[in-house]
């Protein structure tokens, strides 16, 4: 896909992954429909940030958790654009057990409703825009939770209802690849442990995490280290621009977090 020229709407795109996902889109020529909603201290950044790439871009105050808003995002993207070409399905709600301690309801049905009920009205309302584009593209995010669960060393972070809300969405990416073929591109960026995304800059990494718990989610990686933005951002530019044959498929960027813990022993002897 040529990104020049394209249109793509971009969920929670006021800070951290979301807001570099569309900078890093606005420097390739894309025109921007961004949302967001909670974190009004970050408007005025988010504003600037956009404002300096010069880019063709308009700022939507919606609550994707209701339905009939979403549906009137995907009509205001289509009178001020016209067309939509690439869906950054970007909005996720995990409270970390370590942060909220034991659960009630009201945590359990905002992360079920935020991770995995949003994504899937706005793709279904999207989704006939993005066919008349000819060649949509759709990045679902999901996280490592969904493969891991409450346990190891990221038991911390990861809720049950957080978990099973990311499992969810690999289903989804199946079925709306075959919902979009041959015209739209639908794949999955399984995030492990990211800054703005349960690393650093998050309050629980920041202010709760102990030091220890810190090191030990680090020395499960295989790399060594937490993801960043610019990380998330290349694998997102890798799959929009560079992979064509690639639909229904989950990229998992958590540097081998959930190969960790377990070492390769040398070749035993045998018995011949």
């Amino acid at each position: 896909m040529k990104l020049q020229g394209k249109v793509a709407l971009v969920l929670g795109a006021v800070k951290g992954i979301g807001r570099g996902i569309g900078l890093a889109l606005a420097h390739e020529g894309v025109s921007l429909a961004l949302t967001r909603h909670d974190w009004s201290e970050s408007f005025g950044q988010m504003e600037i940030a956009f404002g300096h790439t010069g880019a063709d871009h308009e700022i939507f105050d919606v609550n994707l958790l209701e339905i009939d808003a979403i549906e009137r995002l995907i009509v205001r993207v289509k009178e001020r654009f016209g067309r939509l070409d690439i869906l950054i399905n970007n909005i996720e709600r995990g409270g970390w057990p370590v942060v909220h301690g034991a659960y009630v309801q009201d945590q359990w049905d905002l992360e079920m409703a935020t991770t995995l009920r949003a994504k899937r009205w706005v793709f279904d309302l999207a989704l006939p825009l993005l066919q008349s584009s000819g060649d949509g593209a759709v990045i679902n995010f999901s996280s490592i939770a969904g493969v891991c669960g409450r346990s190891g060393p990221a038991a911390a972070l990861f809720n049950d209802g957080y978990a099973a809300a990311s499992r969810g969405i690999s289903m989804l990416t199946e079925t709306w690849a075959r919902m979009g073929a041959p015209h739209v591109r639908v794949n999955e960026i399984m995030l492990g442990v990211m800054e703005t995304r349960h690393a650093q800059g998050t309050r629980g990494w920041e202010t709760v995490l102990t030091g220890k718990e810190k090191a030990a989610i680090v020395d499960h990686t295989l790399l060594g280290r937490t993801g960043t933005v610019e990380d998330v951002v290349k694998a997102v530019l890798f799959m929009l621009r560079d992979a064509p044959y690639m639909t229904g498929s989950v990229l998992r960027l958590d540097g081998g977090y959930t190969l960790g813990g377990e070492g390769v022993p040398p070749m035993p002897p045998g018995i011949l």
